[in-house]
């Protein structure tokens, strides 16, 4: 039975570790803000390029672009978005496993696929395997970099219309509360053109007249399509990481209050044992004294 020297020192522990994770759960919890305040400000942008695409799209539907190319699929680029640090749950894993997932679903081999790793715990776990990595992106330290995010569309979009990779896919988490997320599988490219609203202007809308001429204005729109696709994608990442790294640490709070209350009452329970004991001991000597 443990001393109550041992369960003081016990407490101890756990009440350190409670301050630490404490502490992170205070930390996510600011970031899970910062990121929501991220992708609300992201979406009207997101949304007028998408709309403006759209009404393009609908007005010059002859019209293409080496983004929508479909071609026969000999190679795929499946980017990966994880976390740089731990301590966030079954977020990587469940990441990870989605990963395996779309690769066994598609018969995917080394010959004809690549990992591309956005964080180091998806780089980390992906090194270990036979499938190839062509690039790693990581240190974020949890916040939106958007020279790695803009190095990152450049070097996708640029393999893509080289030949090296026919099709790009996306798997990330899509947040949707603080306790809540989605896996998704999003092909980044080609550019699905059902992702793009298309239709006739209903009535009481503007119809548009583009200068200068359609084609000109894809090649201007669409990189930064892509880019804003991407730092949708990173933001919405970003926040499903922190609000899981929040819930996550504010579970072993709770657990380590729990755990210093359960060695708390046992470490009273021992001291009791050991002044009962030590009464006895006295009563015991003053009776032998008498006899």
């Amino acid at each position: 039975m443990p001393t109550v020297r041992d369960l003081k020192k016990r407490i101890r522990a756990v009440e350190n570790t409670r301050q630490i994770t404490k502490a992170m759960e205070m930390v996510a919890a600011a970031k899970l803000r910062r990121a929501q305040q991220r992708i609300e400000s992201y979406k009207p942008y997101a949304n007028k390029m998408v709309e403006m695409l759209g009404h393009l799209s609908a007005a010059s539907s002859d019209v293409s672009h080496p983004f929508f190319e479909k071609r026969e699929v000999s190679k795929t680029a499946l980017v990966l978005f994880t976390s740089d640090r731990g301590f966030c749950g079954s977020y990587n894993a469940n990441l990870i496993r989605k990963a395996h997932e779309y690769i066994r679903e598609n018969n995917m081999n080394p010959e004809n696929f690549e990992i591309i790793c956005v964080g180091k715990k998806g780089h980390t776990h992906f090194k270990l395997t036979e499938f190839p990595i062509a690039n790693v992106w990581m240190d974020f330290s949890g916040n939106m970099d958007l020279a790695k995010v803009k190095d990152m569309t450049y070097f996708l979009t640029r393999r893509f219309l080289d030949g090296e990779i026919d099709r790009v896919i996306l798997i990330y988490a899509d947040f949707i509360s603080t306790a809540r997320y989605d896996i998704l599988s999003q092909q980044f490219l080609p550019i699905q053109k059902d992702t793009i609203a298309e239709g006739e202007p209903e009535e009481g809308e503007k119809e548009y007249i583009f200068e200068p001429d359609a084609e000109t204005i894809y090649e201007q729109l669409l990189p930064s399509y892509t880019q804003t696709l991407l730092q949708m994608v990173m933001a919405s990442a970003l926040a499903a990481e922190h609000g899981t790294r929040m819930v996550a640490m504010g579970a072993a709070t709770k657990n380590a209050g729990e755990m210093i209350d359960s060695l708390t009452l046992s470490m009273n329970k021992a001291r009791q044992a050991m002044i009962t004991n030590e009464l006895l001991e006295i009563v015991s000597g003053a009776e032998a004294l008498e006899s």
